[in-house]
């Protein structure tokens, strides 16, 4: 691992030993958010727990921008897809809410983090970015990983674990949607933070109208259930995805992204280590499968240099 010299205007050539413990940090965090979010669900039904995380984490991005200056209100073209990115993302954290209160953190978080798999079919057919025969080799494997997760009845934490496995997935499909929709629009020249905060601000608004008619908002409240939910609204969403988006300008993003396949490993072993979820053969299989894909799908390509 090099230690890159910085440009003048801060960004680096090279992954150094700095943004990899970061993004160490940042993936172990992200797999960890999955329990916190199950954990969480004792406490607050997941529509409540949707509203709550959207409108806190809504603010603290707020502030930071208004801190830094960003500016959130120009008219620049993306209002329209920063609407439609902010419904297709609220709509997956309800998926993700609800999936988790059937299924286990472990399998939600392989069933999630499906997501760069559908990016790659979406570029492929929407956005002219053609799949090469190792990145369609990778995709293989990660779908070859679910299916295992599917045929694993020993690790169902109940008969309707399916339902949330299904929701996941589903989860991890309107993530890369969500992508893939800042990538053909203009929101791929506004700001990052710009961009959360569609996301964020959307998501708050949606869960509103249905909040009378998904049961009790409070479950068993406790210490643990709240903390929880802070961590996720305000450790995950709040600060780990600003400090992303302030990695990704300084560090080149295929040298980031090679640290995608560390969220499912977290996401799996701490699923196992804090909640005790059984880890058999099927999902340790499921979860190198996975993780194998994500290393080939963000493999970076080789650049032929001219002699």
């Amino acid at each position: 691992m090099s230690i890159a010299i910085p440009g003048a205007d801060g960004r680096r050539d090279a992954i150094d030993a700095f943004a990899a413990l970061m993004m160490i940090g940042l993936t172990l965090s992200w797999g960890l958010n999955q329990v916190a979010i199950k954990i969480a669900n004792t406490g607050y039904s997941p529509m409540f727990l949707m509203f709550l995380r959207s409108a806190v984490a809504t603010l603290l991005v707020f502030l930071w921008c208004r801190y830094r200056r960003i500016a959130l209100f120009e008219k620049d073209g993306t209002l329209l897809p920063g609407l439609l990115a902010g419904v297709l993302f609220g709509l997956e954290f309800l998926l993700i809410f609800f999936g988790l209160d059937y299924t286990s953190a472990a399998r939600g978080a392989l069933m999630l983090n499906t997501m760069p798999f559908w990016v790659l079919i979406g570029g492929h057919f929407l956005l002219g970015e053609k799949m090469s025969s190792v990145k369609f080799g990778g995709l293989v494997m990660a779908f070859l990983g679910v299916a295992l997760v599917f045929s694993d009845g020993l690790s169902l934490p109940g008969p309707e674990a399916l339902l949330g496995d299904v929701l996941c997935l589903f989860a991890g499909l309107l993530w890369a949607a969500t992508i893939i929709v800042i990538k053909q629009s203009k929101l791929t020249e506004a700001s990052a933070e710009k961009t959360l905060i569609y996301q964020l601000a959307v998501s708050t608004v949606l869960p509103l109208p249905f909040l009378p008619f998904t049961g009790p908002l409070l479950r068993d409240v406790t210490f643990l259930a709240t903390g929880a939910f802070l961590f996720h609204a305000v450790f995950v969403v709040a600060f780990t995805y600003v400090l992303w988006f302030w990695l990704m300008r300084r560090y080149p993003a295929s040298g980031l992204s090679s640290f995608a396949f560390l969220t499912p490993v977290f996401g799996v072993l701490c699923g196992g280590i804090v909640l005790g979820e059984p880890l058999t053969a099927k999902i340790l299989l499921a979860l190198a499968l996975i993780a194998a894909g994500l290393v080939v799908v963000n493999r970076p390509r080789r650049r032929i240099v001219p002699a």
